[in-house]
């Protein structure tokens, strides 16, 4: 098999979202046109540009985006208060608080907030939940997407063993969730991990979601494994690095995702399909 092919990220979003454009015309058709409303709270700059690849997805397949800035001496209770408006508005069927959120406000009391039948992240325990015992869910977006990845490019899950490096509740529990759900065997690591690279070593299928520069090296990678990094970190000049060390990887892998143009581009086109799933349910179409 030849080694190092790329998984383009950016290919396999835009595809999703020119099948999400049809879906959304359709509901515009029987009277819903799927809604999003974003809150940004406070001026970090990460963030500001996530929301800006948001609102210009949104409005290439035609979903109705809200932006609500507040500033970042917003209290917890005021941004409460704004959550609740939007779970009473049947016009927006999805809403996002972008994380992170200033020191004084809990993330977990703003996410328990959000109606679970607009929490387009994922995150809410109610749809947490239901990923974990099996249910139908909102899925989070990253995992999802790298589901997707998997699968758009032909690399088969069941029966294979998937290590996850990293146990956040963003990424690491929810893709282990879905990969066991797809028949796959998963070893979850962490930062108590004991010899890692035992077990990073064995993986048909590696995910790192550390969040540390290149902390997956060629001498963690077993040949012919199917890389997906998930890290979004900077560099000393500042440019987008991954977890993994892409250059010396590559020559090992079958199959590996760059940073940037992997993961990134997926999690927003699932934000997408997670928006229009809930519009078809508020409106009881048929996609």
């Amino acid at each position: 098999m030849e080694r190092g092919l790329l998984i383009d990220g950016k290919a396999i979003a835009a595809q999703i979202r020119q099948e999400l454009k049809s879906e959304t015309d359709r509901l515009i058709q029987n009277g819903v046109q799927p809604g999003l409303a974003v809150i940004l709270v406070g001026r970090d700059s990460a963030s500001e540009t996530y929301v800006r690849g948001k609102v210009r997805a949104c409005a290439e397949v035609g979903i109705h985006s809200e932006q609500i800035r507040m500033p970042e001496e917003t209290s917890e209770d005021e941004l409460l208060d704004q959550i609740r408006k939007l779970n009473r508005d049947s016009s927006i069927h999805g809403i996002l608080v972008q994380l992170p959120l200033p020191e004084h406000i809990s993330p977990n009391r703003v996410i328990s907030e959000i109606d679970p039948d607009k929490d387009v992240d994922g995150f809410h325990p109610i749809n947490a939940g239901r990923l974990a015992t099996g249910l139908d869910s909102f899925l989070p977006c990253t995992p999802h997407g790298i589901l997707q990845l998997l699968k758009r490019t032909g690399v088969q899950v069941a029966g294979k063993h998937a290590v996850v490096v990293g146990r956040s509740n963003i990424v690491g529990k929810p893709v282990s969730l879905l990969l066991q759900r797809e028949n796959a065997t998963v070893t979850m690591c962490h930062s108590r991990t004991e010899h890692l690279q035992a077990h990073t070593r064995q993986a048909d299928i590696l995910i790192a979601a550390v969040g540390k520069r290149h902390v997956i090296t060629k001498d963690d990678v077993k040949p012919g494994a199917v890389v997906i990094d998930v890290g979004m970190n900077r560099n000393e000049q500042g440019k987008l690095a991954g977890d993994v060390d892409f250059e010396e990887v590559r020559p090992l892998a079958s199959h590996i995702t760059p940073v940037p143009g992997g993961v990134g581009p997926m999690t927003i086109a699932m934000l997408l399909y997670n928006t229009c799933l809930a519009a078809e349910a508020s409106g009881d179409q048929n996609l």
